[in-house]
């Protein structure tokens, strides 16, 4: 048989589930995830099979309104994940579509070029008349290719899913090897996982305000790899509540990385963290490129 490879691009408003469906597609963990929206902030390729063909899913931050230089890099991320892409897949969350917030990323995208489909996510905790609805608008106002109905969470229809986006692919080689799941540097996957457990662990809008920086990644001759890491604050407070009472709280970050890190990796890791307050963190052109976006003016 012909193998075929061909980009998805995954788009869609924060907290869609997106992360969650490249995860499920790709049968692995690749992207991070949390209850909290925009959690995505980087453009990162999660790597899938289906039979002859390999799915390269470009798991795009959050479609919003910005308002930050950080915030307007990452929607400017998204949309350049998008571009070229052989197929446009848009996420909603079927329970809470987004109102306003969608029609306006539905004007955008009825607009380009690119073959698209929708994606309704969280059907098993959608009710199922107003999604039905939801549906039929959607054909109406974008008409795309297939509207799917899945849940990334408990997998139902992603299988579906996964054999139909493989069939819509065209025909060429593969661009990565067969075991790669991926294209994110595991420099670039320690930061991320790091930032997963300030997501998890921290509440209100601290976790918006940090950002993870990878200063030394070393192999050790044992097989084992050093990972020293710096969370970026804005201020002295910010630092305080990630720092936790005599240091409790940023151990408890790093235990929990280090262990999915080593669970990532295959292999041991040594974590070492700190906490820095650079007031001028989201100005730091080098930052941007540390984590994988582009500096927009």
């Amino acid at each position: 048989m012909t193998e075929r490879c061909g980009l998805i691009a995954i788009v869609g408003a924060p907290n869609a589930g997106k992360s969650t469906l490249v995860n499920a597609l790709v049968g692995q963990k690749v992207a991070i995830v949390s209850p909290k929206a925009q959690t995505t902030r980087v453009r990162l390729m999660g790597i899938a099979l289906e039979g002859e063909a390999q799915l390269l899913l470009v798991d795009t931050p959050g479609i919003f309104d910005p308002k930050r230089r950080l915030d307007r890099a990452m929607v400017a991320a998204a949309w350049g994940g998008a571009e070229g892409a052989d197929l446009i897949a848009l996420v909603i969350d079927a329970k809470a579509p987004g109102g306003a917030r969608l029609d306006a990323l539905l004007e955008t995208l009825a607009a380009r070029h690119e073959p698209k489909v929708v994606i309704l996510n969280k059907v098993d905790i959608a009710t199922k008349e107003p999604m039905l609805v939801l549906a039929s608008k959607l054909q109406q106002v974008l008409d795309p290719q297939a509207i799917y109905f899945v849940s990334a969470a408990t997998g139902d229809g992603v299988a579906d899913l996964k054999a139909r986006l493989a069939a819509a692919m065209p025909d060429g080689p593969w661009h990565f090897p067969e075991d790669q799941v991926s294209d994110a540097t595991e420099r670039m996957q320690a930061a991320e996982v790091t930032r997963e457990q300030l997501y998890l662990q921290l509440h209100a809008e601290l976790p918006y305000a940090s950002a993870v920086e990878t200063e030394k990644y070393e192999e050790r001759r044992d097989g084992s790899v050093a990972i020293h890491q710096q969370i970026l604050v804005a201020r002295d407070t910010q630092k305080a509540i990630i720092l936790g009472a005599k240091g409790s709280r940023l151990k408890e970050i790093g235990s929990r990385a280090r262990t999915a890190l080593e669970e990532l990796m295959g292999r041991k890791v040594h974590l070492f963290l700190h906490v820095k307050v650079s007031p001028k963190w989201e100005e730091d052109r080098g930052l941007y490129r540390e984590i994988g976006l582009d500096w927009v003016e």
